[in-house]
């Protein structure tokens, strides 16, 4: 993938980004950094790259990049083998493990808002976050109804956005999240993390949304708080190195992030 153009500064609140990664996310990894270095409109405080401690790779990558590596089990008292959330045919403990350590990211980032991006999503477009006291939150059309599901065990209501906040990234306000996890533990009697465990339908696939969660949390709370904007995001079965400068270029006409879908496991993958 080419290197992408800069874009200017439209929004003086500075922001830190937080991604959750692995060593398979190496060749998209790169690129999702760049992306947003260039394309989001806020000043850029530190980047959080989450991986498992072992990671050699990622760790190199944070010193080129200038990003902070920070080891997962230092996050939460669980790991991956914890949480046994598979069936005979998907494995799905990693991608719940990489959910839960982005509702992390008030014990992480230090600035009061943070961006949480995919490994495998690049932006290419300028993108806006805060905008006149109100939060942006890119949606799309469609989500899984057992994310309603399990939101409606853990906060006791269903849910009354007219959009889907699941799209592979979105700004957190640490007080706000840590208010949503401190409303979970109040009414559930445990950390917040057990009653998401607890609250899912393991059966089930796809079974909880941080997304969903949190930005349906902050909609009734404060539903004049937001803006939606579509987030016009592409899914590619391919590397994000094998895009040409011209491609790129197309693409960003019509899409405002590409999502590099290679791989099942850890991070999304392209049914969700």
């Amino acid at each position: 993938m080419p290197e992408l153009p800069s874009s200017h500064i439209s929004s003086s609140t500075a922001i830190d980004v937080l991604i959750p990664a692995i060593e398979k996310d190496l060749n998209t990894l790169p690129y999702v950094i760049d992306g947003v270095r260039r394309f989001v409109r806020h000043p850029i405080g530190t980047v959080y790259i989450v991986s498992p401690g072992g990671s050699a790779g990622i760790r190199r990558l944070c010193a080129s990049k200038g990003c902070k590596f920070v080891d997962e089990a230092l996050v939460l008292p669980l790991s991956k083998k914890d949480i046994h959330y598979r069936s005979s045919r998907w494995e799905r403990s990693g991608w719940l493990l990489q959910q839960l350590l982005k509702l992390s990211g008030d014990r992480i980032c230090q600035r009061k808002h943070f961006l949480v991006i995919d490994a495998d999503t690049v932006l290419i477009r300028p993108h806006t976050f805060l905008t006149k006291g109100k939060t942006v939150y890119y949606y799309r059309s469609w989500s899984q109804p057992e994310y309603f599901r399990t939101h409606r065990k853990l906060l006791g209501k269903g849910v009354s956005a007219p959009h889907s906040f699941v799209s592979h990234y979105m700004l957190f306000d640490r007080d706000k999240l840590s208010r949503l996890k401190r409303t979970i533990e109040d009414r559930h009697g445990i950390a917040w993390f057990k009653a998401i465990l607890r609250s899912i339908d393991k059966t089930k696939q796809f079974g909880f949304s941080e997304f969903e969660t949190y930005g349906n949390f902050h909609y009734a709370e404060r539903p004049g708080e937001i803006l939606f904007r579509h987030t016009l995001n592409k899914s590619l079965p391919l590397k994000a190195s094998s895009l040409s400068a011209a491609k790129v270029r197309l693409l960003a006409r019509k899409y405002r992030s590409l999502s590099f879908h290679q791989r099942k496991g850890y991070t999304r993958t392209p049914k969700e």
